[in-house]
C-alpha cells in the first residue's frame, strides 16, 4: 500500500513581546520637548538679557501718542505727556528726583521755582517728575511754593520711557525737554544745580536763534575840517573853561 504523506502543519506565530510601560519620567521629557516646540521665538537678548528699548537722545523725534503711558498731577488729574505738550506754547521740560521732600529734591525743586519765571518766558511748560504719591508731592508743592505742578508717576512708565529710571527700581535725577514737535531737546541725568543749567543754557539758545538778525549802517568819516583857535579851546572841556577863568580873576583891572 502506498504510503500517505501528510502535511505537517505550521507552528503558531511567535507572541509579541508585552509593550514596555512608559515611565513618569518619560512621560514628562516628552511632554516638555512638545511645550519647547510649540512655543514661540524668544526675542533677540544681549549678555543673557532681554534688550531693553532705546533711551531717546537730543535731537530724536518722538511720536508722542502713547508714548510713556498715562501719569497723573498732583492734583489727581491724567494726563499724558502728549496733553502735556499739546498744551504748552513752545515745548515741555520734565525734572525728575528720586523722592519728594528729602534734601538733595528740595533743593532742585527751589532752583527751579527761583528760575521759573525765565524759564517760562518763551513758552516752555515746566513740570517736577516722579514716582512719589500724588499726597506726598501735594504736600511738597505747597510747603515750598513751587509754581508748577508736579506729575506722579508710580510705575514709572513715563519715567522709564524718558531713560531716566533706575534698576531694579527708584528714579535716576535729571531734566527732558521737547518741543512741540516732538523733537527731544534735552536727555540727560544730573544734580540739582546741573539739571538747572542745561535749562538756562537751552532758553538762552532760544532766545539766540529767536532774536531777529540787525544791520549796522556805517558811514565813512569824512575828515575834520580845522577849526579856529578860539573854538578849538571852547571845545577842550570844564577843565579847560575853568583854568581859563581863574586865570582872567587873578589879572589886575587895567
Amino acid at each position: 500500500m502506498p504510503v500517505e504523506l501528510r502535511k505537517r502543519k505550521a507552528p503558531p506565530p511567535a507572541p509579541e513581546p508585552p509593550a514596555k510601560k512608559t515611565s513618569k519620567v518619560s512621560k514628562a521629557v516628552a511632554k516638555a520637548k512638545e511645550t519647547v516646540a510649540s512655543k514661540p521665538a524668544a526675542p533677540a537678548k544681549a549678555n543673557g538679557a532681554s534688550k531693553p528699548a532705546a533711551k531717546p537722545v537730543v535731537g530724536d523725534i518722538i511720536a508722542l501718542e502713547g508714548f510713556g503711558g498715562e501719569i497723573e498731577t498732583n492734583d489727581g488729574e491724567k494726563t499724558t505727556l502728549k496733553a502735556l505738550v499739546d498744551e504748552s506754547k513752545s515745548g515741555v521740560v520734565l525734572f525728575t528726583y528720586p523722592k519728594a521732600s528729602t534734601p538733595g529734591c528740595t533743593n532742585q525743586a527751589c532752583m527751579f521755582r527761583d528760575n521759573y519765571e525765565p524759564f517760562t518766558k518763551n513758552g516752555l511748560a515746566i513740570y517736577g517728575l516722579s514716582a512719589d504719591s500724588p499726597k506726598a508731592n501735594t504736600t511738597f508743592q505747597e510747603k515750598h511754593k513751587l509754581p508748577y505742578p508736579l506729575l506722579c508717576d508710580p510705575s514709572a512708565t513715563l519715567i522709564g520711557a524718558i531713560g531716566l529710571k533706575k534698576a531694579p527700581k527708584g528714579t535716576t535725577r535729571g531734566v527732558f525737554a521737547i518741543d512741540k514737535t516732538g523733537k527731544v531737546l534735552l536727555a540727560e541725568p544730573g544734580g540739582p544745580a546741573a539739571t538747572v543749567e542745561a535749562v538756562k543754557k537751552l532758553v538762552a539758545e532760544g532766545a539766540d536763534e529767536a532774536e531777529p538778525a540787525t544791520t549796522v549802517e556805517t558811514k565813512e568819516e569824512e575828515p575834520e575840517a580845522e577849526k579856529p583857535e578860539d573854538e578849538a579851546k571852547a571845545t577842550n572841556g570844564d577843565d579847560a573853561v575853568e583854568e581859563k577863568s581863574e586865570e582872567a580873576v587873578k589879572e589886575p583891572a587895567s
